[in-house]
């Protein structure tokens, strides 16, 4: 277990969850402000509809994201647990906190460019999003819409959230003209990218699979050499119908590397299929996740 799992384990649990909600939170008032809001791009969800309303009558956004999103949670409390719909108001009332708290940036014209801005202000809002999701919470709106998708049919978040928002700017795009919806996809689609990628970490776990003659030698230079678990599987030869133990185990990105090595050095004609895996759960990895 890292550090950041202990942590989460220990007594601060809560308190730096809250603290890193509300700095997701803070990234995303950001992001609306310094780059979403000063060319009026439009938004999905909830803070689409919020951000609508203000550029057609200057009422607060941030108020509006807080009032619209009460029936949502009302919602939410019926089908999700209790810890995440507590977490997930602070998430989304620090959001509409920081969106009004940052106006002042509106004005700043940070950057002039368009495709820069719809860039820029994704990748903020996409972090700001990744951090809270990954301490149990959303920012409200559609996100909690999508962790119900994800809890019952297990789709990524993102994905949920970029089809349900391309449906709302679709209608929005009616009202403000194409240009500008066609700008607020591309935001969408990088928040929707660096959403995912924060939310599984940069701690990137890797799946193995290994075929040798001299597994069981391969096995112990594994565990004697990385520490990590493994499991064997059985096999069978299609071609030759031979019988063979699969070797599976799963390993850091970092430690990817050595266990290559290993294998080179215990069996070089040794077959070795490496994939990617989006969440580990479990004994020696993280216990975290929505």
């Amino acid at each position: 277990m890292n550090f950041i799992d202990r942590l989460y384990s220990s007594r601060f649990k809560y308190p730096v969850m809250i603290a890193l909600i509300l700095l997701g939170g803070a990234f995303g008032g950001i992001s609306f402000n310094a780059f979403i809001m000063p060319h009026k791009l439009l938004s999905g969800g909830v803070s689409g509809i919020a951000l609508i309303i203000n550029y057609l009558t200057g009422i607060s956004p941030g108020m509006l994201i807080f009032i619209l999103n009460i029936p949502i949670f009302i919602l939410g409390y019926k089908f999700v647990d209790k810890e995440f719909i507590v977490l997930s108001l602070i998430g989304m009332s620090s959001f509409s906190f920081f969106i009004d708290a940052f106006s002042f940036l509106r004005g700043m014209h940070i950057i002039d460019d368009v495709m820069l801005s719809c860039i820029y202000g994704g990748i903020l809002n996409g972090i700001g999003m990744g951090i809270v999701f990954r301490n149990r919470a959303s920012q409200g709106g559609v996100d909690i819409i999508a962790v119900i998708v994800k809890k019952y049919m297990s789709v990524n978040i993102g994905s949920t959230s970029l089809i349900i928002n391309f449906m709302i700017v679709t209608i929005a795009s009616f009202i403000y003209g194409l240009k500008p919806a066609l700008y607020t996809l591309i935001t969408m689609y990088v928040a929707s990218q660096v959403l995912d990628k924060v939310q599984q970490g940069f701690d990137i776990r890797k799946q193995v699979m290994i075929i040798s003659n001299k597994e069981d030698e391969v096995v112990k230079e594994i565990i004697k050499r990385l520490h990590r678990g493994v499991t064997y599987l059985d096999g069978e030869g299609a071609f030759t119908g031979s019988k063979k133990r699969v070797v599976y185990c799963i390993v850091t990105l970092n430690q990817l590397a050595k266990l290559k090595q290993i294998v080179r050095e215990v069996d070089p004609t040794a077959f070795m299929a490496v994939s990617d895996t989006a969440e580990v759960l479990g004994r020696g990895f993280s216990k975290r996740g929505v």
